[in-house]
């Protein structure tokens, strides 16, 4: 993806300071989504980077990372399995509770989400300290998948939770350093 396309889409990202919590500066990526071009410009992105991996299933975390998810899932011919806060998936769930910037969550997935011949496509709207995304990843290698990739459209590099997925394929579309 050209340079510029890109820069504009990170001219796009609205800065909240204090945002959920004093001293936090939230990159808050809706203002990018609700630009046509922008949202165009990352879909195509995401769907360059992944075409030819053979993604068979895209997990989408609750709740942006369902949003480029579903995108991504129907652009590349795959299926979308959301990962929820406990209690919002119908069926039998698996679950695993997690350290996150601002205290405790848990997540779930269905139990079978996902199966050993899936190659999983991850996605989740922007990467910081990695703990959701850590989380989740426990969760879908409980099913032993073929294969596992991990998506973010930002990252935060100064928080260094890409330092969490030391054996896994991590991409993002752009990132904010000392910001």
């Amino acid at each position: 993806m050209k340079k510029e396309k890109i820069e504009f889409v990170k001219s796009k990202v609205r800065n909240i300071p204090d945002f959920p919590v004093k001293g936090i500066q939230f990159k808050d990526l809706t203002t990018a989504f609700k630009d046509s071009e922008s949202l165009r410009i990352m879909c195509d992105a995401l769907t360059e980077l992944y075409k030819d991996k053979g993604i068979t299933k895209v997990v989408g975390i609750e709740a942006r990372g369902f949003i480029f998810g579903a995108i991504l899932a129907e652009r590349l011919g795959a299926g979308f399995v959301p990962l929820r806060k406990p209690g919002k998936l119908p069926a039998k769930t698996i679950k695993k509770t997690y350290t996150k910037e601002y205290g405790d969550d848990t997540i779930e997935i269905h139990e079978d989400a996902i199966s050993e011949n899936d190659v999983v496509l991850m996605h989740d709207d922007l990467l910081a300290t990695g703990g959701t995304m850590a989380a989740a990843l426990d969760l879908v290698r409980t099913m032993n998948p073929k294969e596992v990739y991990i998506n973010f459209i930002c990252e935060l590099v100064d928080l260094k939770g890409r330092a969490l997925f030391p054996d896994v394929e991590v991409t993002s579309l752009f990132d904010f350093e000392g910001e």
